[in-house]
């Protein structure tokens, strides 16, 4: 049996490792756009932008890899095209045929009009070659704008800020992270990075004005699953390709992860699309066994991380900024365990800089119960 892998990216590249590791014999193919073996996205945000690691340290394998294990990998191809009645997925190298097909396509980030239209350097962050420019941008007397205070803004912020560049990031919420966090957690990552010199403008939209005169613009204003390869199949896709908790799509010999997959939740009872690291491993995994034959339901419950200046941060579930957060541990002195509330359970559980704390706040949200405060 032939399984085609569409997205060279960390899911996909998980997915065929478990095929093999599996025992899976057939014929896997990996079909990637980029021209380098799959790697992981974290770093590009965090040590690889810093200049802390090498590259080769976010590969999910080495190049070779992929050869000893019988994975047809197929780097700079891009899928073109999708018969799901033919099962023939149509790439800028020619046809496949496959028996199954996964869709690990992943996203990319939203285009910053303004900025494109006022014709300032721009950039975003998706891929390495992303992460390099934003590097050699920064330094000492660089003025570096970021438009969105979120994960990826916040992450920019304090790498850009740490080597030594001058930042100011523009969101349109009155907090960074308030979406996410709630406002007692984000005022938390507020005062990080106003200590640390970043000049944040919160509540305020983003004029021209503001992006003259800036080495770099750095947009960080959310991504867009790329579905269209979903569409041109037939698949059912709304804010993501449409999957089961299976990760099957509306076409059962179509499976999707990563960040495209809007999937039933069997935990949570309703639908979730995640864009984080976790997922796509977790995801790809669970696609793999279930692309060899398996009914297995993927049930693992949201989990990201973050790293900026001298905070470190994990955060497991799915809160609401409107559920009731409870704090264990200091806010100010920045190290703490925050639970989120809603109807009395827990739905969500973070620590900052408390890394005894991973294993409590799992246990918090898997059991729902608020654990004591030993702080």
């Amino acid at each position: 049996m032939s399984i085609v892998i569409v997205g060279a990216g960390l899911a996909g590249a998980t997915a065929a490792t478990e095929l093999r590791e599996q025992g899976y014999t057939g014929k896997v193919v990996l079909v990637g756009a980029e021209e380098h073996p799959p790697y992981e996205r974290p770093p590009l945000s965090k040590a690889y932008l810093l200049g802390s690691d090498p590259f080769e340290k976010a590969l999910v394998h080495p190049a070779e890899w992929y050869a000893e294990h019988d994975v047809d990998l197929r780097l700079g191809v891009t899928a073109t095209g999708l018969d799901t009645d033919a099962h023939v997925l149509t790439t800028s190298a020619g046809d496949l045929t496959y028996e199954q097909l996964l869709l690990a396509t992943g996203s990319e980030p939203r285009v910053l009009d303004l900025a494109e239209e006022a014709g300032v350097p721009v950039a975003y962050l998706r891929t390495v070659e992303d992460s390099d420019r934003l590097r050699e941008a920064f330094g000492d007397g660089r003025r570096i704008v970021v438009v969105g205070g979120g994960w990826i803004g916040l992450e920019v912020a304090a790498a850009a800020r740490t080597a030594g560049s001058d930042v100011t990031v523009f969101e349109m919420e009155e907090l960074p992270l308030l979406r996410v966090l709630g406002p007692t957690v984000a005022q938390v990552f507020a005062d990080l990075h106003r200590e640390h010199g970043v000049d944040l403008r919160l509540g305020t939209g983003v004029g021209a004005e503001d992006l003259e005169g800036a080495d770099l613009v750095v947009a960080g204003i959310g991504v867009r699953p790329r579905v269209d390869l979903a569409h041109a199949g037939g698949l059912d896709v709304d804010n993501g390709v449409l999957v089961d908790a299976r990760l099957r799509s509306s076409v059962p010999s179509v499976l999707a992860v990563g960040d495209i997959a809007n999937q039933a939740h069997p935990r949570l009872g309703r639908r979730i699309r995640v864009e984080h690291w976790d997922t796509a491993i977790k995801q790809g995994k669970v696609a793999a066994h279930n692309l060899a034959g398996g009914e297995e339901e993927y049930e693992e419950m949201p989990y990201f991380f973050t790293d900026q200046y001298d905070l470190g941060m994990e955060y497991v579930g799915h809160a609401s900024a409107e559920d009731e957060v409870v704090v264990h541990g200091s806010l100010e002195d920045r190290e703490f365990r925050a639970f989120w509330l809603s109807d009395g359970d827990v739905v969500a559980a973070m620590h900052v800089n408390d890394w005894d704390a991973g294993d409590v706040i799992k246990a918090a949200v898997e059991s729902g119960e608020l654990p004591e405060d030993e702080s």
